[in-house]
């Protein structure tokens, strides 16, 4: 698999010079300074090009978008979307001439990923990225006071949230929603409760089917250029896979899979493979979601989580948690050798790894939640030793 890594440009706290060291060669990038909905222009896409090559002897590659944004009203399918539809058919456009042919996306509600805790206390003084069921409850019940909330979640979670929202002091309360909000890497937009509410009523009427049909329509939309230009789009599953604060999500499993890729069943249009999204739901097996769907898999994360009874869960090492990584990747490098035999040139998946901890010196320096160089070098070098043993083992090409 190609070995790549996420940069958020240049004021990203890993600099591409350690990409390099950590023994990657693609970069997985965006622009994110670029409103979504505006054209990614030729002359910025060639920008952040020049800036990944400008030193020759990294050998790196802008191989992945990550993420080229649906604007919010796409997802909404609200009002004349027709600009909106054509900007992001030039942005593809633009990318393919500049030689950038896979386009990592998403399709999640208002928020992306989202965590209750960016530094969780491991031993040794690392941390983690984790999800507390009961801070989210008591984040929707007490703190948004969203209609409806404490029903969904239940009475045992109801009083567990209930426990934490009385214990806690105002400025835990803003650390929890800043949290909330910090899976925004290249979206601005930081609600507080009272625009939260706002976003959260515009999709008042939108249920799952309504959710499915507007992708579904994106799809339409694009997939034609990216069926002309060469572009592979891989949707990014739900992170975590399930509705948070009464939105639909529709990216979660197996099933939401099965559907999104055989509504357009184009080749151009495929998946990212996220092992820690996918991971998170009690739902997924993910090795048998990537055998199921190898040959639509265009890009994957590789992560992993250990889940809770009650829908807590925390990034483990990426050779820990509840995800049997030899055999996601035994899948991953059994594929690569089916498109290998058949002819294609771009036989090799892309890979990352993701959401590696804060450890030793990066701790505390401000990277990107999820993104520290060190945390990410160690799961790149774990997940490498995979692939080369089972490489080795079962005679698969790297």
């Amino acid at each position: 698999m190609e070995q790549t890594w996420r940069w958020f440009g240049p004021n990203d706290t890993v600099p591409l010079s350690h990409i390099t060291q950590a023994g990657a060669t693609g970069v997985v990038t965006a622009l994110h300074d670029i409103p979504y909905g505006v054209v990614w222009s030729r002359e910025a896409i060639e920008e952040r090009k020049r800036l990944i090559a400008a030193d020759p002897s990294l050998g790196l590659r802008w191989s992945v978008v990550e993420s080229l944004p649906v604007h919010e009203r796409i997802k909404l399918g609200e009002g004349d979307l027709t600009e909106l539809f054509e900007n992001y058919r030039i942005s593809m456009r633009n990318l393919a001439e500049a030689g950038v042919h896979t386009i990592c996306y998403n399709f999640m509600p208002v928020l992306d990923w989202t965590r209750t805790e960016l530094h969780h206390r491991l031993a040794g003084g690392g941390t983690s990225l984790r999800f507390n069921a009961h801070e989210f409850a008591a984040f929707d019940i007490f703190m948004l006071e969203r209609p409806g909330a404490a029903e969904e979640h239940g009475p045992e979670m109801v009083e567990k949230a209930r426990a934490w929202f009385a214990t806690t002091t105002e400025a835990e309360r803003a650390e929890l929603l800043a949290n909330i909000m910090a899976g925004l890497p290249g979206a601005y937009d930081r609600y507080d409760i009272p625009e939260l509410r706002k976003q959260l009523a515009r999709y008042h009427g939108i249920d799952r089917a309504k959710l499915r049909e507007n992708l579904v329509r994106f799809l339409e939309e694009v997939i034609p250029t990216a069926e002309e230009v060469g572009i592979k789009m891989a949707i990014h599953p739900d992170d975590p896979p399930r509705d948070l604060m009464g939105l639909p999500r529709v990216v979660s499993s197996a099933e939401d899979i099965e559907y999104i890729l055989s509504a357009v069943p184009s080749p151009a249009n495929g998946l990212t493979l996220c092992a820690g999204s996918l991971g998170a739901g009690a739902q997924n097996d993910v090795p048998a979601i990537a055998r199921r769907f190898a040959p639509r898999v265009h890009f994957t994360h590789l992560r992993n989580v250990a889940k809770e009874p009650d829908g807590s869960f925390m990034e483990a090492d990426h050779l820990g948690g509840d995800t049997n990584m030899v055999d996601l990747v035994t899948a991953l490098l059994e594929e690569q050798a089916r498109r290998k035999a058949s002819g294609a040139a771009d036989w090799r998946i892309p890979m990352r790894p993701d959401h590696g901890h804060e450890l030793m010196d990066d701790v505390g320096r401000g990277s990107h939640p999820g993104y520290s160089g060190v945390g990410r070098m160690k799961g790149l070098a774990e997940l490498r030793g995979v692939m080369h043993a089972v490489s080795a083992i079962k005679g698969l090409p790297l």
